[in-house]
This record gives structure tokens, C-alpha cells and sequence, in this order.
């Protein structure tokens, strides 16, 4: 007996496009691909997806807006199993079924301090829900005194990215303003006097972060994770990552940068805020733009969650990419860039993650019917609740 029939919709299948194909789902894969349209013979719940498309899961290999959840205000904090249960809504609602966690782990005290890492990494552990959450390591350059840490957590399988962050040089540039120096001892939560003198304390350990890097990256090949690069200013940053493992350039500074990252056969990863807003917030490159030139592979949804599914519609609507390489940039790329062989298309034996959208009309734009995570219904609105059966 299945799970879930799916019949009557427009499924988008790798190098076909949308077809009109029914879908068998059992054991949380996807059992049989019925190219006939009716999945007669298949007994379970059926799911009415006439006149709707039926697209892959969504995947996000960098999302930090989990943040907002365990200080939606600096200095303001929630339990995090609570955070983690209001992040995982707000991910099926939006279509993503893999979640990577963007977790910082710096040597800042607070939100991104060593405290909150562990706190993060039990909550996930105990936790029980239908999205895949995953750990992106975001580890600090400067944050050394952690090293132990962070290597015995991905030995222990406990992280499942891990990219090279440095943003301590910016925080010093910016502790002479005091308002920009408030935000970050406010979400530290420490007196700014105490911040600014760990901040300079940090700083004079910059010979030993080259050694530090090394033995994160080794431990992260040996465990089988991918390794990522964050803000990769130059060519140069991107071969040394590189040459660590780092085979995904995130949010690269320069089109130089992401252009040399495509030509070597790395992902280019850029935020899908930025398409939506048509520009990056920091004046950088626009990721549609980028996107439609082939430099940037897979699109994250970095900061805001609902821009992931409704970027690629973007992308799709200006026409210069087709449905399924623009949908490609949230599913089936992320997934090859991190090693995820058992998702990120529809076909017979993969994960049942699977997202039910009503395409756009004159009327009204594209709007989520459904996400199906591992076979389940993970989350349904009301049209979609109605034609379950």
C-alpha cells in the first residue's frame, strides 16, 4: 500500500520539463513514476494536484534567519528548542525540505558564542519533525580557542557543512562606531568595554588561523562533509580554500572571484534576497544577473526564508532561464554541491520531498499548496488540505 498518490499535476522531471505524470509515494521515496498520468493500481491517499505543478523539494545549504528565532532582539532571548520548532515552520511553509543551519560559531559570547553552539547542536538532536535540518558549520577564523570543539563535533557527525567565515577584521573596523558597536555587544551581551578588549585580544592570534583552517578542513574530509568559503574577496582567497577542500564559493565578492570559482568547477552559492530585491543589500553583484550568466549556481536563502521558492519563480517569469534550471538552483544543484545523491529531482527511489505549487496567473501570483517531506504531508494549506482525499 502507498503513502501518497499524486495525480493529475504537472510534474517537473530531470531533462523533461513539466509532464503530466502521477506520482506513487511509499516508505518516504518515491516508489513509481506513472507516465500514463493516473497511478491506477496504487492504493492510499490521493492527492489531487490538477492544474498544479509538482516540483522537487527545496534545499537550503545556507539560512541564518533561524537566528531571529533565539533573539528575535539583541540581547533577547528564547529557548532554542522553541526557535527550532518556529524555524521549521517557516521552512515547509516555504517549500524547503533540506535545511542547512547556518550556525556561527565565533568568539563572540552570546547568539554565536560556544554556549549557544551546544545548546543549538542538543536541541537538534532531540528534536522530532519532517524537515531534514542540518548544521552549516560557520566557523570563525579568529574563534581558535575552539578548535577542539569544532573538530570533535563534526568527527561525532554532528555538523554537515562547514565553511570558512572571517569577520573579525570588520568588527574592529567598526567598534569605533558606536552605534554599529552596540549591535554587536548587545547580541553578545557583554559590556562594550569587555568586548572591545576581547575583540583586540583575538586579533593578535592572526599568524595561527592558516594552521587552524588546516586541521577544521582535514577533519571535515575525513568525516566526508563538504567545505564551503565565505566572501571570497580575490581569486587568490578562492584557489587557498580550494586547495583545503572548499569546493563551494559562498556569496563571492567579486564576479571575478565566482566567474574563476564556475571555471574550476566549483558552486557558486549567492542569496535569494538578492534576487527578489534586484540587488545585493551590500552593493554587490546581482544574483539574478549572475544566475542567467551560469556563474552562480545555487541560490540560499541566507537571510530570509520565503525568498528561496519565489526567487526561482523570478528567475523563471524573466525568461532567460527555463523551469527547471531555475528550480534547479534551490534543489537539484544544492544537492550536488553537498553530495546529496538521494534528492533534489523527482524520480523513482529518491526522497519524497516534493513541493505542490499553483503556477501564477493574470490574477494571481504563484502561492504554495503543499510540501511533502520524506513522504509526509509536512505542511498544507487549504486548497491543497481540500483536495486530499
Amino acid at each position: 500500500m502507498s503513502d501518497l498518490v499524486l495525480t493529475g499535476g504537472a510534474v517537473l522531471l530531470p531533462g523533461a520539463g513539466l509532464r503530466p505524470v502521477a506520482l506513487t509515494l511509499a516508505g518516504g521515496h518515491i516508489a513509481a513514476v506513472d507516465r500514463a498520468g493516473s497511478g491506477r493500481g496504487a492504493v492510499g491517499r490521493q492527492f489531487d494536484a490538477s492544474g498544479l505543478w509538482v516540483l522537487p523539494g527545496v534545499i537550503d545549504l545556507h539560512g541564518d534567519a533561524f537566528e531571529r528565532q533565539v533573539q528575535p532582539r539583541p540581547g533577547v532571548d528564547f529557548p532554542v528548542p522553541l526557535a527550532i520548532e518556529d524555524t521549521e515552520a517557516q521552512l515547509l511553509a516555504n517549500g524547503i525540505t533540506t535545511a542547512y543551519l547556518g550556525v556561527t560559531l565565533s568568539w563572540e559570547p552570546g547568539l554565536r558564542g560556544i554556549e549557544t553552539w551546544r545548546t543549538l547542536l542538543a536541541a537538534l538532536a532531540a528534536h522530532r519533525g519532517c524537515c531534514d535540518l542540518r548544521v552549516h558549520l560557520r566557523w570563525e577564523a579568529y574563534n581558535l580557542d575552539a578548535l577542539g570543539t569544532a573538530e570533535a563535533d563534526i568527527r561525532a557527525g554532528r555538523v554537515h557543512l562547514l565553511a570558512f567565515n572571517d569577520h573579525t577584521p570588520a568588527i574592529l573596523e567598526k567598534m569605533g562606531d558606536p552605534a554599529t558597536a552596540a549591535k554587536y555587544t548587545e547580541r553578545a551581551g557583554v559590556h562594550p568595554d569587555a568586548f572591545r578588549a576581547l575583540a583586540k585580544q583575538v586579533a593578535t592570534r592572526a599568524a595561527e588561523i592558516p594552521a587552524g583552517q588546516a586541521r577544521l578542513a582535514a577533519a571535515a574530509r575525513a568525516a566526508g562533509i563538504p567545505l564551503a568559503s565565505h566572501d571570497d574577496a580575490t581569486v587568490d582567497d578562492r584557489i587557498r580554500f580550494r586547495d583545503l577542500g572548499a569546493r563551494i564559493c559562498e556569496f563571492p565578492m567579486a564576479e571575478a572571484v565566482g566567474q574563476a570559482a564556475r571555471a574550476a568547477g566549483d558552486a557558486v552559492a549567492m542569496g535569494s534576497p538578492n534576487v527578489l530585491r534586484g540587488k545585493s543589500h551590500l552593493g554587490w553583484a546581482s544574483a539574478a544577473r549572475l544566475a542567467e550568466a551560469g556563474t552562480c549556481s545555487v541560490l540560499t536563502s541566507d537571510y530570509f526564508y520565503p525568498a528561496l521558492p519565489r526567487a526561482a519563480l523570478v528567475l523563471a517569469g524573466r525568461g532567460m532561464l527555463d523551469l527547471e534550471r531555475a528550480w534547479g538552483l534551490i534543489s537539484a544543484a544544492p544537492a550536488a554541491a553537498a553530495g546529496l545523491d538521494d534528492r533534489g529531482v523527482i524520480a523513482e527511489g529518491r526522497r519524497a520531498d516534493l513541493v505542490v505549487l499553483a503556477p501564477a496567473t493574470a490574477e494571481r501570483p504563484a502561492r504554495l499548496m503543499a510540501t511533502i517531506a520524506g513522504g509526509r504531508v509536512a505542511w498544507i494549506g487549504d486548497e491543497g488540505a481540500s483536495r486530499l482525499t
